[in-house]
């Protein structure tokens, strides 16, 4: 199928998205006896107002660096891809077809390393309950918010490509990458009468030797302490042709700060509200995205280390994304985000004014020439997208646009963006 089946602009998912995701990427044309493999490549260009000193990242300049980001390679659909039919006795492969995976494997341009990406394997199923539709299932994954269905989750939230060679905001929370592939987890979710979404699981930190095995350096991550407990609850409908989602989802646990068990554990807590709210008229689409997490941290831990100036602080993130896709082949999508937290001078040592604070607009602008019709012969359901995106700062890690004398000015990081998103 064509990527606009699925996606307004890919890698936002519209309704049929939504359900071939929640289905566990088990649905099937059974047309091909080709397994479920794809790949992206994004060569870029990455400009930033004032370059870096030192450079941007080892074996690059301070500024105006070409790089390919990012080489991925996914298995994603059936597990046992179209075989299971083939293999096995129809009552085993109704079974089996069940069991679905979104697994990708991403060699970074910028770092020159491998390593395992967003994972996602899941059993799903569907079943009417007292007149009531439900679908349900299990998901084992390596990201918290990498199973959700909206583009509001860290995971999968705009921008959906930035430029491994500029700065960005030093602090987030914990749920939005903080423990991304660093973890495994293990989560129930439903799906009741096409409306109200629930999902419960717990993630815990794998093993060093397995880590170092799939390209993760486990070396100062922020190891959980037993299982940090996720959960999740959203309700969608439509009003008319306008499709609305509105959720809250959080995570809680305890972590030993840089892998360092000497003093304890520091305590998060993140809790986030979302709404996702998405239009289509002709071959337009509409699709506003809307994120606050707010996280509460104990540091006591930090504290005796050495690493932070208080034993709490809190910290609070917000984006606001419109994206809009013309005719399905060109748009764009312009974003303002904002973090704000406690002062605390050791854990923002980076920072001008011991804050977190950060705030600016993303403006980004796309052109999909093969999205209403067919990539090359050789591969007629490759695509391109061929983006200009700036990002800029009015506050970047406490300082200012108008701050003189030592240290960069949040202006400074001002970033120009160019990329070439090839999916085949």
């Amino acid at each position: 199928m064509q990527c606009i089946t699925c996606h307004t602009e890919f890698p936002v998912l519209n309704e049929m998205g939504r359900q071939f995701k929640i289905s566990g990427y088990t649905m099937s044309a059974e047309s091909t006896n080709l397994p479920p493999i794809s790949f992206m490549l994004m060569p870029s260009f990455t400009s930033t107002r004032v370059g870096q000193e030192g450079g941007a990242a080892p074996n690059f300049s301070s500024n105006n660096n070409f790089a390919v980001t990012q080489f991925s390679a996914f298995y994603a659909g059936r597990l046992f891809g179209p075989y299971a039919s083939n293999a096995f006795d129809p009552s085993i492969a109704s079974v089996l077809n069940k069991f679905g995976i979104f697994s990708q494997t991403t060699y970074s341009g910028v770092s020159k390393t491998w390593n395992w990406d967003n994972t996602d394997i899941r059993y799903a199923d569907s079943a009417n309950v007292s007149s009531h539709s439900l679908q349900y299932g299990v998901s084992l994954n390596n990201n918290p918010t990498v199973e959700d269905l909206w583009n509001t989750a860290p995971a999968w939230t705009f921008p959906f490509s930035q430029s491994g060679l500029a700065p960005t905001p030093a602090a987030s929370p914990v749920i939005a990458g903080g423990l991304a592939q660093q973890v495994g987890g293990l989560n129930f979710y439903s799906m009741i009468d096409g409306h109200l979404y629930v999902d419960i699981g717990g993630y815990r930190t794998l093993g060093a030797k397995a880590q170092t095995s799939l390209g993760v350096d486990p070396a100062s991550e922020n190891k959980i302490k037993g299982i940090a407990p996720y959960w999740r609850v959203a309700y969608a409908q439509y009003v008319g042709s306008t499709y609305i989602e509105t959720g809250l989802y959080g995570l809680f646990g305890s972590v030993y700060p840089g892998n360092d068990t000497s003093s304890g554990t520091d305590k998060f807590t993140d809790i986030a509200i979302d709404s996702e709210i998405q239009t289509s008229f002709e071959k337009n689409d509409l699709t506003y995205l809307i994120t606050l997490i707010h996280e509460k941290i104990n540091l006591p831990a930090s504290y005796l280390l050495g690493n932070s100036s208080k034993k709490s602080d809190t910290l609070t993130t917000f984006k606001a994304t419109f994206d809009y896709l013309w005719n399905k082949s060109a748009g764009g999508a312009i974003q303002y985000f904002y973090s704000q937290g406690s002062q605390d001078a050791l854990l923002y040592s980076s920072s001008q004014t011991g804050t977190p604070n950060s705030n600016g607009f993303i403006v980004q602008l796309n052109v999909m020439p093969l999205n209403l019709g067919t990539g090359p012969s050789l591969w007629p359901r490759s695509n391109i997208k061929l983006s200009l995106q700036y990002v800029a700062y009015n506050r970047f890690d406490g300082s200012v646009r108008n701050i003189d004398g030592a240290g960069r000015r949040a202006s400074d990081n001002n970033t120009l963006y160019l990329e070439t998103w090839i999916a085949f």
